[in-house]
């Protein structure tokens, strides 16, 4: 018995976030409320709760899922016989479509907002983000395995990858501070951040 309502359960947790990716994208997430997100599940709003406590909550869910199939499942694998260059350029142009995406940045705009008065707590969801290995992390191993790259830390090298491209694609973004970016400009960006990690630990291009 206990097994079939845990089944019954997930059934619910995932039609809930279905009903939230689709609500999301038409209405905006301001515009989606909890008692919608029943609606569109075929949930009750109290199962809504039993699931997510806040709309919040979910949209931190929904953050982790694109993070996840963004930047640590996609298949990036390294190629000893490609140059350096073309395989980083291509890695980084894959993080500022997620950092810069429309759909990611208005999670990222509720999420923030929602944990600014407790930075603790968004400390440790950002830090359950960094600490999975994403496939940047991969690529820079095998890189430096085959003696085409040399570091001594790969948290520090992917810290500085990911504080170049967040200054330049996602908090002018985040703040509409400037235009969305054109495809040009994005591999402006990759380009001229892979020229700037080569110069500094690249050995062999």
């Amino acid at each position: 018995m206990t097994s079939t309502t845990r089944t019954r359960s997930d059934v619910k947790r995932d039609a809930i976030i279905q009903a939230a990716k689709h609500a999301f994208q038409e209405f905006g997430v301001n515009g989606t409320s909890m008692d919608k997100l029943a609606e569109l599940a075929n949930v009750s709003k109290r199962t809504v709760y039993n699931h997510f406590s806040a709309k919040e909550e979910l949209v931190m869910h929904l953050i982790k899922e694109q993070w996840q199939s963004a930047l640590v499942d996609i298949g990036a694998p390294y190629n000893p016989k490609a140059l350096l260059a073309d395989q980083l350029t291509d890695l980084i142009m894959a993080d500022i479509n997620f950092m810069s995406g429309d759909e990611h940045l208005e999670l990222a705009r509720v999420a923030i907002g929602h944990f600014f008065y407790e930075p603790n707590r968004l400390k440790d969801e950002v830090a359950q983000l960094q600490a999975q290995e994403k496939a940047m992390h991969r690529w820079l191993k095998a890189a430096k395995k085959d003696n085409r790259m040399d570091f001594d830390d790969i948290d520090q090298v992917v810290e500085e990858l990911d504080s170049l491209v967040k200054g330049q694609c996602f908090w002018p973004q985040l703040f509409k501070l400037e235009d969305p970016l054109t495809e040009a400009r994005k591999l402006q960006i990759a380009k001229g951040v892979t020229a700037l990690i080569l110069c500094r630990y690249g050995v062999n291009g």
